[in-house]
C-alpha cells in the first residue's frame, strides 16, 4: 500500500474513533439546567457559584439567575449553589438511579445575615473606595437631575396571606361558605402561602426640575372590591418613588440610611467581591452591611458600572436587628437600565414585606409591589406642556373611565404578563365579592373594628358609645343613626339620642352635611345638640364620655359637669393651593351642673348670663397636604410643609338671649417632620387673645387631663377649667428618638424607643375677667405672666404598642398658696407604628 494512501486511511480511522467516543460520551452526559432566585424576593439572583462539591465541576450562573451544567452519567455528587448573603443550596445528586437525561431546578436561596469585615492590613479599603466614586458620581447618575422627565408607570400590589392552617381555617364553621379559597395555597420554602388580593395601575408621571412641579395621569386602576377614589390614587408613583441616591430612603413611617448617602462610611462597612460583564459593560459586585446593631439601616449587595459609577443593581434587605414593629423581612430592588449610551434611568422597583403582627409562625401578611417604568423621555417640551395644566405643584388626575377598563385594555397595556396565581387572585377575590357569605362576613368585622354597621341606607354605631355611665347621669344608653353612600352620595345625616337613668333625662344631636363639592372640598354643616359638653373632644384621645375613663382617674381631682344646648351652621370651601375657609355661626347656651360655678353669678340684664351667639371665620393653610376619603368624610395625611391656621371669632348679644358682644383672635402653626437619622419632630405654636369681659366658658381654658390615659394635645398635668385666660400663648413639642439609648443597653433587643417632650404656655387674666370668674367656689387659676411648663419623658413601644410617659411639671413654682396639685405623674397610652 503506498505510504500516502495508508496516512490518509489512518486519518480517516481516528477521526472515526474520536467522532464515535465523543458521540458516545455526549450520549452519556448528563444536563442540569435551572435559575437562582431570592427565596424572599423571587428575583433572580445573578452569578450564583454552581458547582458540585467532590468532582468541581461547575460555573457561575448567568445575570438572570440561570445555569446549565453538564456532568457525566455516573455523577454521584452534591450540587452546591452559593452566594455572598445568602444561605447555602445543597442538592444531592445520583445520576445512577435516574431514568431521565436531564433535570430542571428552581432554586430559592434563603437570605442569610451579611458579614463585611472590617480592613486592618489591606493598604486600599477597595470598597470604600468603590462608596467614594459612587457618592462623587451622584449628581451624574440621580434622574432627578434632569430639567424635566416622564415615563409609563405600571403598579401592581399583592397581598398573600402566610402560615395557613388550612386543616384549622377548612374545617372552622365560619369558613365552610370560603372553603374554595383554600385551592390557592402554595408553599414557599415549606411554608403554606394563600395569594389573597392583587390590583394594578397604569399612569404617566410627570416630573420638572425648577420650579418643582409633578404630575401623574392615570390611565387604568384596577381594585377590586375597594371602590375608593382616594385609596386609588395611592396606587400610582406620586408617593411611591425610592431613589436609592437619596441620603434617606423612607419605609413606612421611617427613614433608613441609604448605603448611598453622603455619610454612610459612618454607618456601613462596604467590600468589593468580584467584576463581571454584562453585555459588553463591566459591573463591579459590591456588598454592604451596618455597622452598628439597631440603626436604621440595610444589608444587602449591588451592581455598579464600573466607568460611570452608576448603579445597575441594588438589592436592600432590613437588617436583623433593625427596630422595626410587625415587619420580619423587607426586601428592596432597584434596576437600572440605560436609555442610551451614558444615561441610566430607573426601569423595575419590587418592594417585599412580611409583616406578622403576633409572631412569625402565626398567620402573617406579604405584600409585594411591583413597579416597572416604560417610554422614558427626558428633557422634552412635551413635559413642560403637560405640567402647564397643573394648579397645584403636585397634581394626580384619576378619570373615571379609569376605574372601569375591560380586560382587554389590561391584556394589552400591562408590562409583563400575569403569572397564573395571579390570574387566579382576581377570579377567586371576584368569586367572593359576590357572595352573600362574605358580603356579611365583612360587615361584621367592619362593625367590629369601628363600630359601625350598614344596613341598607343607613348606619349604626359607634357600639363603643352604646352604654356608658358617670357620676352625674348614672348609667348612660345612647344609639347613633345615620344615612350612609347608599342613601345619598351628596347629603347625609346623623342623629342620636341618650337618656341618664340617674337624671332621668333625654339628650341627643342631629346634625347634617351637603357635600357640594369634592376636589377641591366644599360644604354645608349644621347641627343641634342638647347634651353634656365633656370638653376638649378636639384635644382628647379618650373623652370622658367613656365608661373606663372612671376607671383610671386621677384621685382626688372633683369631675366638672356642663350642659351645653347649640345651635351651628357652617360653610366650609378649599382650593387646590391648600387654603381653606370655613364660616360658622353658633348659638350656645351652657348650664353648669356640677364643680362649676352657677350662671346665677354672673347676672347679665335682658339675657341669659351663659349664652352666646358667635360667628367666626377660620382660614387654614396645608400645603400639599393629603387625605384619605370615604364618600363623605376625610382623615388627614399631613403636609411635608407646616399648617397655618388662624381663626377670628366675633359675639354678638341680643340674638336669642346671647349676652355678650366680644372679639376673639387666634393663630397657630403645627408641623410633623422627619429629621432622620435622629427620628421625627412635632411641634404646635400657638397664641390668642379675647377682648372683652366675660364668663369662664367664653374665655380661652388652658386643654387638661383629668385621667392616667396620656393625652398628646393636652398639658397632663393640669386639670380641666384649672387655667383660664383672655391672653395666652404657649407650644407642645415633642421629639422621638427612635432607638436612642436602648439600641446601647442589653434590652436593645425588646424594640424599646425614646422620646422627651415639653409643654410650656403663657397666660394673662384681666382684673376686670378676675372680678367675674373669681367667685364662690371656682377652681380657677390664672398664669399672671408666670410660665406653666411640664416636661415629659419615657419609653415608648412596649410591647410594639403601649408607651409609658413620666411627666414634670417643672414651673411655675408658686402659681398658688392654696395649690395642692401633684407635680409628677405618670401615664400610658397606646401608639401603633412601625
Amino acid at each position: 500500500m503506498m505510504p500516502g494512501l495508508r496516512k490518509r486511511l489512518r486519518a480517516i480511522f481516528l477521526f472515526l474513533l474520536f467522532f464515535s467516543a465523543t458521540q458516545w460520551a455526549a450520549a452519556q452526559a448528563r444536563i442540569i439546567t435551572g435559575i437562582v432566585t431570592d427565596q424572599h424576593s423571587a428575583e433572580p439572583v445573578p452569578f450564583a457559584s454552581v458547582r458540585f462539591k467532590k468532582s468541581g465541576i461547575g460555573k457561575l450562573a448567568d445575570s438572570s439567575g440561570a445555569f446549565h451544567l453538564e456532568v457525566p452519567a455516573e455523577t454521584i455528587d452534591t450540587l452546591q449553589i452559593t452566594s455572598v448573603g445568602y444561605e447555602d443550596f445543597n442538592y444531592p445528586i445520583d445520576f445512577t438511579t435516574l431514568k431521565k437525561d436531564s433535570i430542571r431546578l428552581q432554586v430559592q436561596l434563603i437570605p442569610g445575615k451579611i458579614y463585611v469585615g472590617v480592613v486592618v492590613k489591606a493598604k486600599v479599603n477597595r470598597g470604600l473606595q468603590l462608596w467614594k466614586r459612587m457618592v462623587k458620581f451622584k449628581p451624574k447618575n440621580n434622574q432627578f437631575r434632569f430639567d424635566n422627565f416622564t415615563y409609563e408607570l405600571y403598579n401592581k400590589l399583592e397581598l398573600d396571606l402566610k402560615n395557613i392552617k388550612k386543616d384549622k381555617w377548612v374545617n372552622a364553621p365560619f369558613m365552610k361558605p370560603f372553603s374554595f379559597i383554600f385551592d390557592n395555597i402554595d408553599t414557599s420554602d415549606g411554608v403554606p402561602i394563600l395569594p389573597a388580593y392583587m390590583s394594578e395601575a397604569i399612569s404617566q408621571y410627570y416630573y420638572q426640575k425648577s420650579p418643582v412641579r409633578r404630575r401623574e395621569v392615570f390611565k387604568g386602576v384596577k381594585t377590586l372590591g375597594i371602590q375608593n377614589e382616594s385609596a386609588a390614587r395611592l396606587l400610582g408613583g406620586m408617593d411611591q418613588v425610592v431613589n436609592v441616591y437619596n441620603n434617606f430612603i423612607p419605609v413606612f413611617d421611617r427613614q433608613f440610611v441609604s448605603p448611598l448617602s453622603d455619610n454612610g462610611d459612618n454607618y456601613y462597612n462596604y467590600k468589593v467581591l468580584d467584576t463581571q460583564y454584562v453585555n459588553g459593560r463591566r459591573l463591579v459586585h459590591f456588598i454592604f452591611a451596618p455597622k452598628r446593631k439597631g440603626e436604621n439601616t440595610f444589608e444587602g449587595d449591588g451592581w455598579v458600572h464600573d466607568s460611570t459609577f452608576a448603579i445597575q443593581k441594588l438589592n436592600l434587605r432590613l437588617g436583623k436587628d433593625a427596630n422595626v414593629n410587625f415587619v420580619d423581612q423587607i426586601s428592596l430592588i432597584q434596576e437600572y437600565q440605560l436609555i442610551n449610551d451614558s444615561t441610566w434611568f430607573l426601569a423595575k422597583d419590587k418592594f417585599v414585606v412580611d409583616i406578622s403582627p403576633l409572631n412569625k409562625s402565626g398567620l402573617s401578611f406579604i405584600g409585594r409591589k411591583t413597579t416597572t417604568y416604560r417610554n422614558i423621555v427626558i428633557n422634552d417640551p412635551s413635559v413642560e406642556r403637560e405640567l402647564a395644566k397643573n394648579k397645584k405643584t403636585e397634581e394626580t388626575v384619576l378619570p373615571q373611565d379609569a376605574l372601569v377598563k375591560t380586560d382587554t385594555f389590561w391584556e394589552a397595556s400591562r408590562h409583563e404578563d400575569l403569572s397564573a396565581t395571579e390570574k387566579g387572585i382576581y377570579k377567586m377575590v371576584d368569586t367572593l365579592l359576590g357572595l352573600p357569605a362574605f358580603k356579611r362576613a365583612t360587615n361584621t368585622i367592619n362593625f367590629i373594628s369601628t363600630g359601625y354597621y350598614n344596613i341598607n341606607k343607613f348606619q349604626i354605631g359607634p357600639w363603643q358609645n352604646w352604654i356608658s355611665g358617670n357620676y352625674v347621669e348614672g348609667l348612660r344608653l345612647r344609639f347613633d343613626l345615620a344615612t350612609n353612600s347608599k342613601f345619598s352620595q351628596k347629603v347625609v345625616f346623623h342623629g342620636y339620642g341618650a337618656y341618664g337613668f340617674k337624671d332621668q333625662k333625654f339628650k341627643g344631636e342631629f346634625d347634617a352635611m351637603y357635600l357640594l363639592n369634592r376636589s377641591p372640598r366644599s360644604y354645608l354643616y349644621g347641627s343641634y345638640v342638647n347634651d353634656f359638653d365633656y370638653g376638649q373632644n378636639y384635644y382628647g384621645e379618650i373623652s370622658s364620655d367613656n365608661i373606663f375613663a372612671l376607671a383610671i382617674r386621677k384621685n382626688g381631682v372633683p369631675i366638672k359637669y356642663i350642659k351645653l344646648e347649640e345651635y351651628r351652621l357652617d360653610g366650609f370651601k378649599e382650593w387646590h393651593s391648600g387654603l381653606s375657609v370655613l364660616l360658622s355661626g353658633r348659638h350656645k347656651a351652657y348650664n353648669p351642673v356640677q364643680n362649676l360655678p352657677s350662671k346665677e353669678l354672673f347676672t347679665q340684664s335682658k339675657a341669659d348670663p351663659l349664652t352666646t351667639f358667635e360667628a367666626s371665620v377660620r382660614l387654614r393653610f396645608a400645603y400639599l397636604e393629603k387625605f384619605l376619603e370615604n364618600t363623605f368624610y376625610r382623615t388627614s395625611l399631613g403636609s411635608p410643609y407646616p399648617i397655618i391656621e388662624a381663626k377670628y371669632t366675633k359675639g354678638i348679644s341680643g340674638i336669642n338671649n346671647s349676652a355678650y358682644d366680644y372679639h376673639k383672635i387666634m393663630v397657630g402653626v403645627s408641623n410633623f417632620k422627619k429629621i432622620p437619622p435622629f427620628g421625627s419632630i412635632y411641634y404646635n405654636v400657638f397664641a390668642g387673645k379675647t377682648f372683652g369681659t366675660l364668663p369662664y366658658v367664653f374665655l380661652d381654658i388652658a386643654p387638661g387631663n383629668e385621667i392616667y390615659y396620656y393625652n398628646r394635645y393636652a398639658y397632663n398635668m393640669i386639670n380641666r377649667y384649672e387655667f383660664i385666660h383672655d391672653k395666652y400663648a404657649g407650644i407642645n413639642f415633642e421629639h422621638n428618638f427612635g432607638n436612642g439609648l436602648f439600641r446601647l443597653l442589653p434590652t436593645r433587643r425588646f424594640g424599646f424607643r425614646q422620646f422627651w417632650t415639653a409643654k410650656a404656655l403663657w397666660g394673662r387674666l384681666s382684673d376686670a375677667n378676675k372680678q367675674l370668674n373669681f367667685v364662690g367656689q371656682h377652681p380657677f387659676q390664672t398664669l399672671d405672666g408666670k410660665t406653666y411648663l411640664e416636661l415629659g419623658t419615657g419609653v415608648d413601644n412596649i410591647f410594639r404598642v403601649l408607651r409609658v410617659d413620666f411627666v414634670w411639671r417643672a414651673l411655675p413654682s408658686n402659681i398658688s398658696p392654696t395649690y395642692t396639685g401633684k407635680r409628677f405623674g405618670v401615664f400610658f397610652s397606646f401608639r401603633f407604628s412601625f
